[in-house]
């Protein structure tokens, strides 16, 4: 009966009423229905008036709780971390602490922008990831953090992938051979190492074929390197047909030059 006699007064009085009202507890019990009938706005401006005078109590950790699950719910998911980590820091012990802490951290996971854009979002939300999953490894989001964290890193993957390839587009093989060289070494497990070895064979190629004489030689035989190991790697490759072409012209080459 309280909850029906709220509801009606909530819904026949104006809110502005409410907001100036000095009872607390009554903007308290307004302020959860408004959260609990999906009226997020409404029950953000009750929340924001009682941070204060009920801070350091149960309705206080109630408070700072849906505050942030109100700018989830919208998807307003940077000010959403923000107060995740507000009710980490106030309710350490609270048992939603757990929750509040893998909710921040999927947050920045949503902030993250895709592979072309910068990635400092992602590499927040990379090391909020991992802090979840070190201080709580038995928890039951520990699967799904863990899954977000290697989707991230597959996109910053993607990235430094992106960034070989400008290289080699823009025809600066020097930087595009460092720059695929360094992500093997980063990557020793990438699922692009098949494209690099066949990109690095091409990109080396050419390189030679842009360079002083001197330099051929050397070029050549690291193209054809390259080849002969994507082929050991990949015998299947799709690429197949094309690095026995590319192989077949550096050795001509390497023919003329002796």
């Amino acid at each position: 009966m309280a909850v029906l006699g709220l509801v009606a007064f909530t819904s026949c009085n104006d809110f502005n009423r409410m907001v100036k009202s000095t009872d607390n507890e009554m903007k308290y019990e307004v302020a959860m229905d408004y959260y609990d009938r999906g009226d997020y706005n409404h029950a953000l401006q009750l929340f924001d008036l009682l941070q204060a005078s009920f801070r350091n109590t149960p309705k206080g950790e109630a408070i700072t709780y849906r505050t942030a699950q109100c700018y989830y719910l919208q998807q307003d998911f940077d000010i959403a971390s923000y107060y995740y980590n507000r009710f980490i820091q106030t309710y350490p012990f609270s048992k939603d602490a757990e929750k509040a802490a893998y909710m921040s951290a999927y947050c920045s996971y949503m902030l993250s922008p895709e592979a072309g854009l910068d990635q400092t979002s992602t590499h927040n939300a990379i090391k909020q990831l991992k802090s979840f999953t070190e201080r709580y490894p038995e928890s039951d989001s520990l699967e799904r953090a863990n899954h977000l964290m290697a989707d991230l890193n597959n996109k910053l993957e993607q990235k430094d992938y992106n960034i070989c390839r400008l290289f080699y587009r823009m025809e600066n093989y020097s930087a595009a051979i460092t720059s695929f060289e360094n992500m093997l070494k980063k990557y020793p497990n990438t699922e692009h190492r098949e494209e690099i070895l066949f990109d690095m064979a091409k990109t080396y190629y050419d390189y030679a074929e842009n360079s002083v004489t001197e330099k051929q030689r050397e070029r050549y035989e690291s193209c054809i390197e390259h080849c002969n190991t994507l082929a050991y790697l990949y015998p299947e490759s799709k690429y197949m047909q094309d690095i026995d072409g590319i192989a077949t012209k550096a050795r001509k080459k390497l023919e003329k030059l002796q």
